[in-house]
């Protein structure tokens, strides 16, 4: 929260989020940062506040940055107040009534209860203890040595074992030889504040997990400069934890009383959803009034920025303003793959899914406002509702070049409210050879996946969630020839259509209604597949089959399967888990599904010890048409190529190699010279595999990543296909052992063209 012009300083408000009592206190104007480890002054106040309202969860001071305590360390102050309102009020140890028996001891013990409880307990309540337990001591000793001091011992241990029951001396007894009595560092070993720019909500753990040991260290770009990402591992903790450090917490105070103040500004303007139609350009604009806005407010206060700062607070200005803060800077980092937020948003930190470390938790922990404006700004770039008539959003996030699919719920159907998962999409378009470098998949799955989709075969990619199925699916679409016209129906926009369409693919796509979502004006995923059937010749991609779209997809197959790709991801395990999915729960005729040819089936296989996991595909498997209610039962699925867990890669079966695939020899019955010829068919899948293979072996051998992209990708496609097609002329078949050789020749010759 912001407190208004005005507010006295050091002055406190109360305020309720997500189920529990947050107080404010107002630091904004004080010479000094507040802090309870180095300041006795801000201790001794905040326990006193706490003496007038003890029902807090956490607090959090307010200056350019805010400090933010979480409950355990707020509870450690809250017994502190309470104990000392007991010491005055029920024990009343410095009253005439509790000391007047003490004798010629009266007087020193009112005067040194009254500065451990009056004076010093709020303040350093160490210390206290500490000075009571020298009190506690020299008397026992004056008594053992025949003085009458026994009473007066009996009270030094009554209030000393009240205080031996404060969490925060049993936390801190042990390190008491290590910091001098009056050392006030003590204390940054149970207190530590979660920092959090003035200008965003977001909750940052700044301190390491204790006896954490830090696993790898690395720096993400975000908004013109540079995140650092941390990955520590806790001792008996499944989770490793992800730990970020963005640009916008290590700011220094000037910069920070610029952003505070040219964000008071700009949230006067919100935009409107015609502006978030094109959020690119509304995101230049609002960067370019940043920008001024920002070096005018510096002028006015006598701060010199140079250029990059400059660029890198406008950038921060805009995430916090229109854009989704901290999101964003997480989305930059290509090695997530998910990003969790979970209700209620304010209790529970940010969860994120690593390439390389599974699951970790996060130093992040939003707030309700960020929940509440990043929901108001996805209805507003999806035009659909999210309400509690519509308690499900999925959308997608198009923003600094990163694309992430979103999915939203909220009340009744998440009892905490909202949250969020986003998936976050690869940069670039996945490609074969990509995933033949990360062994999701080998180079002979690879050729022969290539040989079906030249084949304009009909086919599913099933899978579980975060299988890779869609990313598959997308590798798979940069194998059409650019020259057949593709159509893609999505109702989340998850398949790379932009990026297939700077290669100069015909590519149209349709953006259909959510099988999840209520009403809305956009059109079913069932009338765009139909209609996609009236425009023109074309391959048909359905980014996921979900709902009463099945039926039309089949129309489709049975339509196009002769003449185009016609292809779509499921959810699935196996063949016949598909095979159930579609016929019995999506309500496809038997008859229909036939029209599938193939099913690819991918899905994460885990180590033993369930700690990591890789994504593999597990089956690539033709549906034979023989069959007339079971597939299974009548031999109707037949595997082309199965995963061997064992020796980890995908084996041939014996029916690919020995030339009993119905599928591919209905596509070899097309073609000249193929037709009854199993060698020369399967040649051109080994031709396929050796040229999958060689590009990756060879981008490794001369250091050249970006051979494996999706515009290196379709480019070694195009001169795969015109070599072949060239020596088809002069010999009369594309043999491996003629264009394999020439493509080599190509591909050595292009890549020396990158490196001039």
């Amino acid at each position: 929260m912001m407190f208004k012009s005005g507010t006295p300083l050091y002055s406190y408000e109360v305020v309720r989020e997500s189920g529990e009592n947050v107080m404010y206190v107002n630091y904004l104007g004080a010479s000094f940062v507040p802090s309870l480890i180095d300041s006795a002054e801000v201790m001794g106040r905040t326990i006193d506040n706490l003496k007038e309202d003890s029902n807090i969860s956490r607090i959090v001071f307010v200056q350019q940055r805010n400090y933010s305590h979480d409950f355990s360390q707020v509870q450690m102050l809250v017994e502190i107040a309470n104990l000392s309102d007991f010491l005055i009020k029920q024990e009343k140890i410095v009253s005439v009534e509790k000391l007047s028996h003490l004798g010629s001891s009266y007087y020193e013990a009112h005067a040194f209860f009254n500065y451990i409880v009056n004076e010093l307990l709020s303040v350093d309540p160490v210390k206290a203890y500490r000075e009571l337990k020298g009190m506690l001591f020299s008397k026992r000793a004056l008594l053992e040595s025949g003085q009458d001091l026994q009473k007066y011992v009996r009270i030094l241990e009554r209030v000393v074992g009240l205080l031996d029951e404060l969490i925060i001396i049993k936390k801190l007894k042990g390190s008491f030889d290590s910091y001098a009595i009056d050392d006030r560092e003590i204390y940054s070993e149970v207190f530590r504040a979660d920092i959090m720019p003035n200008f965003t909500f977001t909750r940052m753990i700044a301190r390491i997990p204790e006896d954490a040991e830090i696993v790898k260290q690395y720096s993400i770009a975000s908004g013109g400069d540079k995140s650092l990402v941390s990955i520590f591992r806790r001792p008996n903790k499944a989770k490793l934890v992800y730990h970020l450090s963005p640009p916008e917490y290590l700011l220094d105070e000037d910069h920070h009383m610029l952003l505070n103040l040219a964000r008071n500004v700009l949230i006067e303007h919100r935009p409107t959803s015609e502006e978030f139609n094109d959020p690119e350009r509304t995101r230049q604009i609002f960067f370019n009034v940043a920008r001024d806005l920002l070096s005018d407010l510096a002028g006015s206060k006598n701060i010199n920025l140079s250029y990059g700062e400059l660029k890198k607070l406008a950038n921060i200005l805009v995430r916090h303003t229109i854009g989704f803060g901290v999101l964003e800077v997480l989305l930059q980092d290509e090695k997530l793959q998910d990003i969790m937020v979970n209700a209620p948003v304010s209790l529970s930190p940010i969860f994120v899914k690593h390439n390389d470390f599974d699951e970790c938790v996060t130093n992040l922990i939003p707030s309700q406002e960020d929940a509440d404006s990043w929901a108001a700004k996805f209805r507003m770039t999806s035009g659909r509702a999210l309400d509690e008539a519509n308690p499900i959003l999925d959308t997608n996030l198009e923003i600094n070049g990163v694309s992430s699919r979103v999915a939203i719920i909220q009340q009744p159907l998440s009892s905490g409210g909202l949250a969020y998962a986003l998936r976050r999409h690869r940069s670039k378009p996945w490609t074969l050879p990509l995933f033949i470098k990360n062994r999701m998949i080998d180079s002979l799955g690879a050729g022969l996946l290539s040989f079906m989709v030249d084949g304009a075969r009909t086919m599913l990619v099933a899978g579980t969630r975060s299988s890779g199925k869609t990313s598959l699916l997308g590798a798979l679409l940069l194998e059409i020839m650019p020259s057949h016209r593709v159509i893609v129906v999505e109702d989340t926009l998850e398949l790379p259509v932009s990026a297939m369409r700077k290669l100069d693919y015909d590519i149209l796509s349709m953006k259909v209604r959510s099988a999840l979502a209520g009403e809305s004006t956009e059109v079913s995923a069932e009338e765009g597949i139909r209609a996609s059937l009236r425009l023109g010749d074309s391959s048909l991609i359905v980014g996921e089959i979900r709902s009463a779209e099945a039926k039309a997809l089949y129309e489709a197959m049975r339509v196009g399967a002769l003449a185009n790709v016609v292809a779509g991801t499921i959810h699935g395990g196996s063949p016949y888990s598909v095979f159930d999915r579609v016929v019995n729960d999506l309500g496809v005729p038997v008859t229909s599904f036939k029209a599938t040819d193939l099913i690819i089936v991918a899905n994460p296989i885990k180590s033993a010890d369930g700690l990591h996991s890789w994504r593999r595909v597990l089956q690539i498997t033709e549906v034979r048409k023989h069959w007339t209610k079971d597939p299974l039962a009548e031999g109707g699925f037949v595997d082309l190529m199965k995963y061997d867990v064992e020796e980890d890669i995908m084996k041939p079966s014996d029916d690919l190699i020995n030339g009993d695939s119905e599928i591919m020899k209905e596509i070899a019955s097309n073609v000249k010279g193929w037709a009854g010829n199993w060698d020369a068919v399967w040649d051109n899948v080994v031709l396929r595999q050796k040229i999958k293979q060689e590009t990756v072996d060879f981008a490794e051998k001369v250091k050249m990543p970006e051979l494996l992209e999706a515009d290196w990708t379709v480019k070694s496609n195009n001169a795969f296909h015109q070599i072949s097609d060239k020596v088809t002329k002069e010999i009369g078949l594309p043999t491996s052992e003629v264009v394999f050789p020439k493509w080599k020749r190509w591909l050595e010759g292009e890549s020396k063209k990158l490196n001039l």
